[in-house]
C-alpha cells in the first residue's frame, strides 16, 4: 500500500508555501541574512513543533517566515517543496502564499511573487510539475488591509489564479471579507477559503454564500449540518482535507477518528494534503501512508482522492484530462 500511494500520481490543493519551511533550510536563509533565530539548533526549533491550537502554530509560523528577504530566499523554498513534489508523484499543485506576512515587515509585494513565480518556472522545466499560485489573505488583519494586497497584486495578476482566506479563524469570520471577495472575483480570481477547521458550519456557509467559493479548505465542520452536507454535493465543491495537520492542530485527536472517510461515503469530494508539511510531520504522501493506516482505506478510496486532486484544482481542462489518464493508466496496472 505504501509504494502504490508514493507512485499514485496526485495533485496537492492546500499548501501554504510558508508552512514548507523546513529547519534544515530556515536556519541557511537566516544565516545569509544573518538573522538571529531564537532557537540554537535544528533539534531545538523541531522541539518547538509542538502545538495544542492554531494559534499556537501560527506565531511559530510567523516567526519562520521572517527569515524571508530577498527574491532569492523565496526562490530556494519554493523549488525546495516543488522538488519534494516531483519526488512525490505529486503531478500538480496549487500553492497559497501570504503577502501581508511578508509586505507588513517591508519585503516589496514584487520581490515575493517574483521569488515564487521563477522557482513554479523552473520546477516546470526541470522537474515537470505544475503549479499555480492562490494569494491568501490574513484573516486576523483587516478588509482594509486584504484591499491594499489585492491591489498590489494587480500588475501581477497573470502570475495569481485564486484568492483565499487563512490564518486565525475563529472570531474572523468570512463575511468580514465580503467586499474584498467581490472585488477579487472582478479582477478574475477564482475565490476558494478556510472555512470549518476550528470555525463551526456556519462560518462554511458565510464562505459559499456571502465569498462564493468554489473549493472549501478543510471544512471538517461541515458533518455538524445535514442541510450544508447537501448544499456542498448540490455545488459539487471539494474539500481539501489536511489529516497530519488536523491532528498536529488537535482539530482532530487521533487520526482513527478523522471523518474524511465519513465524507466520502455521504458522497463529498475530498482530497488528501499536507497544508503546513514541515510543521505538521508529513509531506502529501505521508498524509495519504497515515490516513490509509488509520482509516483502513482501500486502493480505490485512494484512486477517488487522487482523481478528485485533479478534477477539482483549477488546471487548465485539458492538463486536468493527461493527470486522469496517466493516473487511470497507473491504477488499470495495480
Amino acid at each position: 500500500m505504501k509504494t502504490f500511494i508514493e507512485n499514485l500520481p496526485k495533485a496537492e490543493l492546500h499548501l501554504h508555501i510558508e508552512g514548507t519551511f523546513e529547519p534544515e533550510l530556515l536556519f541557511e536563509i537566516a544565516k545569509r541574512n544573518n538573522i538571529k533565530l531564537k532557537y540554537d539548533s535544528i533539534e531545538e526549533l523541531k522541539k518547538a513543533y509542538s502545538f495544542d491550537c492554531l494559534q499556537d502554530f501560527l506565531n511559530i509560523y510567523y516567526q519562520g517566515a521572517g527569515v524571508l528577504i530577498t527574491e532569492q530566499d523565496f526562490y530556494d523554498l519554493t523549488y525546495s517543496y516543488l522538488q519534494k513534489c516531483a519526488e512525490q508523484n505529486v503531478r500538480h499543485t496549487e500553492i497559497m502564499f501570504d503577502p501581508q506576512t511578508h509586505t507588513e515587515r517591508g519585503i516589496a509585494f514584487e520581490t515575493v511573487i517574483n521569488g515564487i513565480s521563477k522557482a513554479i518556472e523552473a520546477a516546470k522545466q526541470n522537474l515537470d510539475v505544475s503549479a499555480l499560485l492562490i494569494m491568501s489573505y490574513l484573516r486576523h488583519l483587516s478588509e482594509e488591509d486584504a484591499f491594499n494586497t489585492l491591489e498590489q497584486s494587480l500588475p501581477f495578476k497573470d502570475k495569481i489564479t485564486a484568492v483565499g482566506l487563512d490564518s486565525s479563524e475563529k472570531g474572523n469570520p468570512p463575511s468580514k471579507f465580503q467586499k474584498v471577495f467581490e472585488a477579487s472575483i472582478k479582477e478574475g480570481y477564482i475565490p476558494v477559503a478556510h472555512a470549518g477547521e476550528e470555525g463551526d458550519a456556519d462560518y462554511i456557509w458565510e464562505a459559499l454564500d456571502l465569498l462564493k467559493i468554489k473549493r472549501i479548505d478543510h471544512g471538517n465542520n461541515c458533518l455538524q449540518d445535514e442541510k450544508l452536507i447537501q448544499e456542498i454535493i448540490k455545488r459539487d465543491l471539494a474539500l481539501t482535507v489536511c489529516p497530519l495537520s488536523n491532528t498536529a492542530l488537535q482539530v482532530v485527536a487521533d487520526l482513527k477518528e478523522h471523518s474524511l472517510k465519513k465524507m466520502m461515503d455521504l458522497g463529498i469530494k475530498t482530497t488528501i494534503n499536507s497544508d503546513d508539511p514541515a510543521y505538521f510531520g508529513g509531506q502529501v504522501n505521508q498524509n495519504y501512508i497515515d490516513t490509509q493506516k488509520a482509516l483502513n482505506l482501500t486502493k480505490k478510496d485512494l484512486y477517488n482522492l487522487a482523481y478528485n486532486s485533479f478534477q477539482y484544482s483549477f488546471s487548465p481542462e485539458n492538463e486536468k484530462a493527461n493527470y486522469i489518464k496517466e493516473l487511470d493508466e497507473y491504477y488499470s496496472k495495480q
